[in-house]
């Protein structure tokens, strides 16, 4: 490898890298503008299997007298 082959291979190594640093900030900005008015997707969140979980119960004001009575 001589001395022109090397220069072009680091150059374009340092502006792979710029590029990709300049993607992902992209990709993050973007994701930022989007969290605002978008809301969150969960796939594989226990709160997004909806038929595993039994359904939340509310107490109702015969049940808290109930147990305020004990």
């Amino acid at each position: 490898m001589d001395m022109d082959q090397a220069a072009v291979f680091l150059g374009g190594s340092i502006l792979t890298m710029l590029g990709f640093v300049v993607v992902v900030a992209g990709v993050v900005a973007i994701n930022n503008i989007i969290a605002k008015f978008w809301k969150p997707v969960r796939i594989f969140t226990p709160d997004s299997w909806a038929g595993i979980n039994p359904p939340t119960q509310f107490v109702n004001q015969e049940q808290l007298d109930k147990k305020e009575s004990t």
